[in-house]
C-alpha cells in the first residue's frame, strides 16, 4: 500500500500553485522536495511531472517562468486563492492520513 498520496492533473497543479504563493519563487527541485514533505508523489520522473504541471499554469496566467527551473505565483482573484487553497487544505488532510494508516505496520510487526 502506498505511503503518499498520488497528485496529478488539477491537484498536483494546485499544490504546486499554492506552494509559490506561500513560500515565494522556488525551483523545480524545491517544489518535488515540498510535495515529498507534504506526503505528495507523482508519476513519473517528477521534475517532468511538476515542469508540465507549471507550464499549463503558466498558459493560464497563474504562474510566472522566472528562468529555467524557477518559478513564482502571479497575483490572482481572491476567490481563486481561496477555492486552490480550500483544496489544498483537504488533500494534505488526505495526504497525512494516509501516511499515518501505513505508519502502524512496522510497530505491529514488531509486537508493539
Amino acid at each position: 500500500m502506498p505511503d503518499k498520496y498520488l497528485l496529478r492533473g488539477t491537484e498536483l497543479r494546485y499544490v504546486l500553485t499554492m506552494q509559490l504563493l506561500q513560500h515565494g519563487p522556488q525551483s523545480v527541485a524545491d517544489l518535488v522536495e515540498a510535495l515529498r514533505e507534504q506526503g505528495f508523489t507523482t508519476k513519473g520522473r517528477p521534475s517532468k511531472t511538476v515542469s508540465d504541471a507549471l507550464r499549463w499554469e503558466i498558459e493560464h496566467g497563474r504562474v510566472y517562468r522566472i528562468r529555467y527551473g524557477k518559478y513564482r505565483s502571479a497575483s490572482m482573484p481572491r476567490s481563486t486563492e481561496y477555492r486552490i487553497g480550500k483544496r489544498v487544505l483537504a488533500l494534505r488532510e488526505s495526504a497525512a492520513q494516509l501516511s499515518a494508516s501505513n505508519a502502524d505496520p512496522f510497530w505491529d510487526a514488531l509486537g508493539a
